[in-house]
């Protein structure tokens, strides 16, 4: 049983771990999406994104901004890796209640 108790405890490190640098990663990636707009024939760019209650667009320019779709692409990546990291850290939650009980 020790041995097990090992393996839940390093699984849970694991995922402690590894959910905090994920957050940590989050908060230096710009959040919201990339926004084409014609007008009269051109094309602008927006950041969208939300905030409270509000849905704001920020102005980006003309030309397409490849640097920030690939943060916002890579955020929406980590997001879905944090996903999967916090139902492995109830998993393991989950199986040290029933040792437990």
């Amino acid at each position: 049983m020790d041995v097990l108790k090992g393996v839940l405890l390093e699984g849970k490190k694991h995922y402690s771990d590894l959910k905090k640098r994920i957050a940590k990663d989050l908060k230096s990636l710009p959040a919201g999406s990339i926004k084409e707009r014609r007008i009269s024939g051109a094309v602008y760019y927006y950041l969208q994104k939300r905030v409270g209650d509000k849905v704001v667009h920020k102005y980006l320019g003309k030309e397409k901004p490849l640097a920030l779709l690939r943060q916002i692409s890579q955020r929406r990546s980590l997001k879905g890796e944090l996903k999967k990291v916090n139902e492995g850290l109830r998993m393991v939650r989950r199986v040290e209640g029933r040792r437990r009980a």
